[in-house]
Protein backbone atom coordinates (compact mmCIF):
# COMPACT_ATOMS: atom_id res chain seq x y z
CA UNK A 1 0.00 0.00 0.00
CA UNK A 2 1.00 3.51 -0.22
CA UNK A 3 2.66 4.40 2.74
CA UNK A 4 1.74 7.21 5.01
CA UNK A 5 4.90 9.26 6.42
CA UNK A 6 5.94 10.98 9.38
CA UNK A 7 5.25 10.99 12.84
CA UNK A 8 3.85 13.36 14.48
CA UNK A 9 2.92 13.58 18.26
CA UNK A 10 1.15 16.10 20.51
CA UNK A 11 2.10 17.25 24.19
CA UNK A 12 -1.27 17.75 26.03
CA UNK A 13 -1.41 19.09 30.18
CA UNK A 14 -3.33 16.79 31.96
CA UNK A 15 -3.83 18.17 34.66
CA UNK A 16 -5.36 21.54 33.07
CA UNK A 17 -7.58 18.67 30.85
CA UNK A 18 -8.86 16.60 33.43
CA UNK A 19 -9.47 19.53 35.66
CA UNK A 20 -12.15 20.51 33.47
CA UNK A 21 -14.06 17.47 33.63
CA UNK A 22 -15.29 18.06 37.33
CA UNK A 23 -16.07 21.80 36.71
CA UNK A 24 -19.75 21.44 38.39
CA UNK A 25 -21.70 22.65 34.52
CA UNK A 26 -20.19 19.51 32.94
CA UNK A 27 -22.20 16.94 35.19
CA UNK A 28 -25.09 16.44 32.33
CA UNK A 29 -23.93 13.33 30.33
CA UNK A 30 -24.47 16.12 27.02
CA UNK A 31 -21.74 18.14 28.60
CA UNK A 32 -19.75 15.50 29.42
CA UNK A 33 -20.22 13.47 26.11
CA UNK A 34 -18.87 16.27 24.23
CA UNK A 35 -15.92 16.96 26.43
CA UNK A 36 -14.92 13.44 26.37
CA UNK A 37 -14.60 13.66 22.67
CA UNK A 38 -12.23 16.92 23.19
CA UNK A 39 -10.00 15.01 25.12
CA UNK A 40 -10.40 12.01 21.96
CA UNK A 41 -9.88 14.65 19.44
CA UNK A 42 -6.88 16.05 21.09
CA UNK A 43 -5.33 12.42 21.10
CA UNK A 44 -6.41 10.60 18.51
CA UNK A 45 -7.55 12.91 15.66
CA UNK A 46 -6.24 11.93 12.34
CA UNK A 47 -4.83 15.15 10.49
CA UNK A 48 -6.21 13.55 7.31
CA UNK A 49 -9.72 12.72 8.36
CA UNK A 50 -12.62 14.89 6.82
CA UNK A 51 -14.85 14.47 9.53
CA UNK A 52 -12.18 16.12 11.67
CA UNK A 53 -12.65 19.90 12.91
CA UNK A 54 -10.54 22.36 11.16
CA UNK A 55 -9.31 23.45 14.85
CA UNK A 56 -8.43 20.44 15.84
CA UNK A 57 -4.27 20.09 14.47
CA UNK A 58 -4.61 16.08 14.85
CA UNK A 59 -1.63 13.46 14.86
CA UNK A 60 -0.19 11.57 12.24
CA UNK A 61 0.68 8.76 14.93
CA UNK A 62 -0.61 8.82 18.05
CA UNK A 63 2.00 8.79 21.33
CA UNK A 64 2.65 5.90 23.17
CA UNK A 65 2.05 7.81 26.26
CA UNK A 66 -1.32 8.88 24.98
CA UNK A 67 -2.64 5.33 23.76
CA UNK A 68 -4.92 4.35 26.81
CA UNK A 69 -6.19 7.74 27.54
CA UNK A 70 -7.11 7.60 24.12
CA UNK A 71 -8.57 4.54 24.03
CA UNK A 72 -10.69 5.31 27.54
CA UNK A 73 -11.92 8.91 25.89
CA UNK A 74 -12.77 7.69 22.68
CA UNK A 75 -14.40 4.68 23.56
CA UNK A 76 -16.92 7.01 25.82
CA UNK A 77 -17.39 9.54 23.20
CA UNK A 78 -18.00 6.92 19.94
CA UNK A 79 -21.37 6.11 21.75
CA UNK A 80 -22.40 9.84 19.88
CA UNK A 81 -19.55 10.49 17.33
CA UNK A 82 -18.67 8.64 14.26
CA UNK A 83 -15.33 10.34 14.45
CA UNK A 84 -14.82 8.99 17.87
CA UNK A 85 -15.41 5.85 16.57
CA UNK A 86 -12.83 5.84 13.49
CA UNK A 87 -10.08 7.71 16.51
CA UNK A 88 -10.59 4.70 18.87
CA UNK A 89 -10.06 2.20 15.70
CA UNK A 90 -6.61 4.56 15.40
CA UNK A 91 -5.64 3.76 18.93
CA UNK A 92 -6.70 0.40 19.42
CA UNK A 93 -4.27 0.24 16.38
CA UNK A 94 -1.70 2.11 18.08
CA UNK A 95 -1.99 -0.34 20.40
CA UNK A 96 -1.43 -3.37 18.50
CA UNK A 97 -5.24 -4.68 19.83
CA UNK A 98 -5.85 -5.13 15.97
CA UNK A 99 -8.67 -7.23 16.02
CA UNK A 100 -10.51 -4.41 18.47
CA UNK A 101 -8.92 -1.88 15.57
CA UNK A 102 -11.48 -3.91 13.05
CA UNK A 103 -14.56 -3.73 15.43
CA UNK A 104 -14.22 -0.37 16.02
CA UNK A 105 -13.63 0.90 12.15
CA UNK A 106 -16.20 -1.43 10.63
CA UNK A 107 -18.31 0.31 12.93
CA UNK A 108 -17.54 3.38 11.93
CA UNK A 109 -17.91 2.56 8.25
CA UNK A 110 -21.16 1.56 9.07
CA UNK A 111 -21.52 5.27 10.39
CA UNK A 112 -20.12 6.77 6.36
CA UNK A 113 -16.57 7.69 8.18
CA UNK A 114 -14.52 7.37 4.55
CA UNK A 115 -10.89 7.10 7.45
CA UNK A 116 -12.35 4.34 8.44
CA UNK A 117 -13.18 2.71 5.00
CA UNK A 118 -9.46 3.07 3.76
CA UNK A 119 -7.56 2.02 7.29
CA UNK A 120 -9.93 -0.91 7.36
CA UNK A 121 -9.64 -1.32 3.81
CA UNK A 122 -5.82 -1.38 4.39
CA UNK A 123 -6.02 -3.99 7.29
CA UNK A 124 -8.07 -6.24 4.61
CA UNK A 125 -5.57 -6.19 1.94
CA UNK A 126 -2.58 -6.81 4.00
CA UNK A 127 -4.52 -9.43 6.49
CA UNK A 128 -3.34 -7.70 9.63
CA UNK A 129 -6.07 -8.88 12.29
CA UNK A 130 -8.31 -10.03 9.85
CA UNK A 131 -8.09 -12.45 7.54
CA UNK A 132 -7.06 -11.10 3.76
CA UNK A 133 -9.83 -10.35 1.89
CA UNK A 134 -8.24 -7.77 -1.40
CA UNK A 135 -11.67 -7.66 -2.84
CA UNK A 136 -13.84 -6.13 0.17
CA UNK A 137 -10.58 -3.73 0.70
CA UNK A 138 -11.07 -2.79 -2.96
CA UNK A 139 -15.05 -1.92 -2.22
CA UNK A 140 -14.41 0.40 0.85
CA UNK A 141 -11.65 2.63 -1.11
CA UNK A 142 -14.09 2.51 -3.84
CA UNK A 143 -16.69 3.64 -1.46
CA UNK A 144 -14.04 6.33 0.15
CA UNK A 145 -12.89 7.64 -3.33
CA UNK A 146 -16.06 7.97 -4.71
CA UNK A 147 -16.99 10.42 -1.75
CA UNK A 148 -13.82 12.00 -2.26
CA UNK A 149 -11.52 10.88 0.36
CA UNK A 150 -7.84 11.28 -1.79
CA UNK A 151 -6.12 8.27 0.14
CA UNK A 152 -9.17 5.78 -1.13
CA UNK A 153 -8.31 7.05 -4.62
CA UNK A 154 -4.58 6.75 -3.62
CA UNK A 155 -5.35 2.98 -2.36
CA UNK A 156 -7.32 2.02 -5.11
CA UNK A 157 -4.83 3.07 -7.17
CA UNK A 158 -1.96 1.30 -5.58
CA UNK A 159 -4.02 -2.03 -5.06
CA UNK A 160 -4.75 -2.17 -9.22
CA UNK A 161 0.03 -2.37 -9.21
CA UNK A 162 0.85 -5.84 -9.39
CA UNK A 163 4.74 -6.97 -9.78
CA UNK A 164 5.47 -3.11 -9.71
CA UNK A 165 3.35 -1.78 -12.53
CA UNK A 166 -0.07 -1.62 -12.59
CA UNK A 167 -2.51 -3.85 -14.06
CA UNK A 168 -4.32 -1.16 -15.26
CA UNK A 169 -2.34 1.68 -15.86
CA UNK A 170 -5.35 4.08 -17.43
CA UNK A 171 -7.87 3.42 -14.39
CA UNK A 172 -4.79 3.84 -12.01
CA UNK A 173 -4.27 6.80 -13.44
CA UNK A 174 -7.34 8.01 -13.53
CA UNK A 175 -7.92 7.74 -10.10
CA UNK A 176 -4.47 9.53 -8.92
CA UNK A 177 -5.76 12.67 -11.09
CA UNK A 178 -9.15 12.87 -8.96
CA UNK A 179 -6.95 12.22 -5.68
CA UNK A 180 -4.24 15.14 -6.83
CA UNK A 181 -6.97 17.69 -7.22
CA UNK A 182 -7.34 17.58 -3.58
CA UNK A 183 -4.16 19.04 -3.45
CA UNK A 184 -2.85 15.32 -1.94
CA UNK A 185 1.29 15.72 -2.44
CA UNK A 186 1.10 11.98 -2.33
CA UNK A 187 -1.42 11.78 -5.79
CA UNK A 188 0.79 14.93 -7.28
CA UNK A 189 3.59 12.82 -6.57
CA UNK A 190 2.64 9.47 -7.73
CA UNK A 191 0.63 11.05 -10.97
CA UNK A 192 3.77 13.00 -11.50
CA UNK A 193 5.78 9.80 -11.43
CA UNK A 194 3.23 7.91 -14.12
CA UNK A 195 2.93 11.03 -16.63
CA UNK A 196 6.94 11.41 -16.23
CA UNK A 197 6.85 7.62 -17.36
CA UNK A 198 4.08 8.06 -19.80
CA UNK A 199 2.54 5.06 -17.68
CA UNK A 200 -1.47 5.26 -18.20
CA UNK A 201 -1.35 8.41 -20.98
CA UNK A 202 0.71 10.61 -22.48
CA UNK A 203 4.43 11.62 -21.64
CA UNK A 204 4.55 14.65 -20.84
CA UNK A 205 7.51 16.74 -18.60
CA UNK A 206 6.06 19.94 -18.34
CA UNK A 207 3.05 18.52 -16.41
CA UNK A 208 5.08 15.96 -14.66
CA UNK A 209 7.11 18.96 -13.26
CA UNK A 210 4.59 20.82 -12.24
CA UNK A 211 3.00 18.09 -10.17
CA UNK A 212 5.87 17.37 -8.38
CA UNK A 213 6.60 21.05 -7.61
CA UNK A 214 3.18 21.43 -6.11
CA UNK A 215 4.25 18.40 -4.22
CA UNK A 216 7.32 19.62 -3.04
CA UNK A 217 5.84 22.77 -1.50
CA UNK A 218 3.80 20.72 1.03
CA UNK A 219 7.73 19.19 1.64
CA UNK A 220 7.23 15.48 0.10
CA UNK A 221 11.04 14.22 0.00
CA UNK A 222 10.20 12.47 -3.25
CA UNK A 223 8.78 15.10 -5.29
CA UNK A 224 11.54 17.21 -3.80
CA UNK A 225 13.99 14.69 -5.13
CA UNK A 226 12.08 14.77 -8.54
CA UNK A 227 12.20 18.26 -8.54
CA UNK A 228 16.36 18.57 -8.09
CA UNK A 229 16.24 15.89 -11.17
CA UNK A 230 13.88 17.60 -12.98
CA UNK A 231 15.91 21.25 -12.20
CA UNK A 232 19.24 19.21 -12.84
CA UNK A 233 18.51 18.06 -16.46
CA UNK A 234 16.54 20.82 -17.59
CA UNK A 235 12.91 18.42 -17.55
CA UNK A 236 10.36 20.28 -18.14
CA UNK A 237 11.37 23.64 -17.41
CA UNK A 238 14.70 25.40 -17.00
CA UNK A 239 18.03 23.62 -16.46
CA UNK A 240 19.17 25.40 -12.69
CA UNK A 241 22.02 23.58 -11.01
CA UNK A 242 21.81 25.79 -8.12
CA UNK A 243 17.82 25.33 -7.28
CA UNK A 244 18.84 21.31 -8.06
CA UNK A 245 20.76 21.41 -5.06
CA UNK A 246 18.77 22.91 -3.07
CA UNK A 247 15.93 20.44 -3.74
CA UNK A 248 18.39 18.06 -3.30
CA UNK A 249 19.41 19.25 0.00
CA UNK A 250 15.91 19.75 1.25
CA UNK A 251 15.23 15.68 0.08
CA UNK A 252 18.63 14.50 1.72
CA UNK A 253 17.58 16.41 4.96
CA UNK A 254 14.61 14.69 5.05
CA UNK A 255 15.99 11.46 4.79
CA UNK A 256 15.46 11.11 0.77
CA UNK A 257 18.10 8.47 -0.46
CA UNK A 258 17.99 8.79 -3.87
CA UNK A 259 18.72 12.71 -2.64
CA UNK A 260 21.44 12.46 -0.79
CA UNK A 261 23.15 9.84 -3.38
CA UNK A 262 22.24 13.06 -6.48
CA UNK A 263 24.26 15.38 -3.57
CA UNK A 264 27.52 12.85 -3.04
CA UNK A 265 27.29 12.11 -7.15
CA UNK A 266 27.77 16.18 -7.23
CA UNK A 267 31.00 16.13 -4.50
CA UNK A 268 32.72 13.23 -6.98
CA UNK A 269 31.55 14.08 -10.14
CA UNK A 270 34.42 12.47 -12.00
CA UNK A 271 34.37 9.21 -13.06
CA UNK A 272 37.49 6.38 -12.81
CA UNK A 273 36.90 4.41 -16.03
CA UNK A 274 38.97 1.16 -16.68
CA UNK A 275 40.48 1.11 -20.24
CA UNK A 276 37.34 -0.38 -21.46
CA UNK A 277 35.37 2.76 -20.47
CA UNK A 278 33.78 0.76 -17.78
CA UNK A 279 32.89 2.95 -14.60
CA UNK A 280 34.92 2.50 -11.93
CA UNK A 281 34.63 4.90 -9.14
CA UNK A 282 33.52 8.72 -9.00
CA UNK A 283 36.61 10.81 -7.65
CA UNK A 284 35.98 13.20 -4.97
CA UNK A 285 37.85 16.50 -4.62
Amino acid sequence: MIKRSGAVSIAYNFGIGLLALTIPSLDSSAHAQSADLVLCDRLAADPADPDKPTDVKGTSDIAQSDVATAIKFCRIASAASRRALYQLGRAYAADRQLPEAVGAYRKAVDKGSTSAMVELGVLLATGSGVAKDPAEARKLFERASAAGNPRGALNLAALSYEGGAPSDPVEARALLSRAAETNSAEAQYQLGLMIADGIGGSKDDVAARALFEKAAAQGHPGALERMGAFAQGGRGGPRDSDAAKAYYERAAALGNEAAKAALKRAECRYAIRDKRGNFVANLCF
